[in-house]
């Protein structure tokens, strides 16, 4: 079938402004949308710019709007679309263009390395491994899924109302060391997270879990942050 792909381009070192290109390619219904992407690069125009590694759905690095919503290139079909023969193409919201559909990541990173994304703990190091109880790895696991795509952020009103705004993104890593019982630092963290470019940022909308390409309930883990933090407070003033 004969499919239209309408895309986002723009150089900043040498245009003045972005404009849409329009390409027709042929393709499969079980094309993914990262296939037709390749075969536009490949076979019609080499200077297209967009990121892509492992075409799996795990490394992240596709995430792209695709017909005005926020997907993973690799994880879209042809055949998913209503409108299987037309698709307009443009990068990822809220984060500055370098080219075409490239995004400059280094923002959502930097927040991403402010909530410390490791484990933090006050004991001797074991002569094993540190050990974790199946109920509480069990808690925090779907904040394990997170790929860092960052399709939650890009689609989040707050983070384009509030460039200090944590994010989704960071606020669901920060989660999965808040609820780790092998962490020493729940209070510092919780209290680094206390405020409206925290936690409380979060309005409850549930774009970032709308378009999670893991179905990470990441609004919900938001909310345990959230409610971990007035706990921390009560115990504190009793």
């Amino acid at each position: 079938m004969k499919c239209t792909f309408i895309i986002y381009r723009f150089d900043p070192a040498m245009d003045k402004g972005p404009e849409y290109q329009e390409y027709t390619i042929d393709a499969e219904p079980t094309d993914k949308i990262l296939d037709c992407l390749n075969k536009i690069r490949w076979e019609r125009d080499p200077t297209l710019s967009f990121r892509s590694s492992c075409a799996h759905g795990i490394c992240g690095s596709d995430a792209l709007v695709i017909n005005g919503r926020v997907e993973l290139a690799c994880q879209k079909l042809v055949r998913d679309y209503r409108t299987a023969n037309n698709f307009v193409i443009e990068p990822l919201p809220l984060f500055r263009v370098i080219k075409d559909l490239v995004v400059d990541m280094d923002p959502f990173f930097e927040k991403h390395r402010e909530v410390r994304p490791y484990l933090i703990s006050d004991e001797e190091p074991p002569e094993t491994e540190r050990l974790q109880e199946s109920e509480n790895q069990a808690f925090l696991e779907p904040a394990l899924r997170c790929i860092l795509c960052a399709s939650c952020t890009a689609s989040c009103p707050i983070n384009r109302a509030n460039d200090k705004y944590l994010g989704p993104a960071a606020l669901l890593r920060a989660f999965r060391y808040i609820a780790d019982s092998r962490d020493s630092a729940t209070g510092s963290r919780l209290a680094q997270l206390d405020g409206e470019d925290g936690a409380w940022g979060c309005k409850t909308m549930w774009w970032c879990t709308d378009v999670c390409p893991k179905s990470i309930p990441v609004t919900k883990c938001i909310g345990q942050i959230k409610r971990l933090i007035k706990e921390e407070k009560k115990q504190a003033g009793s």
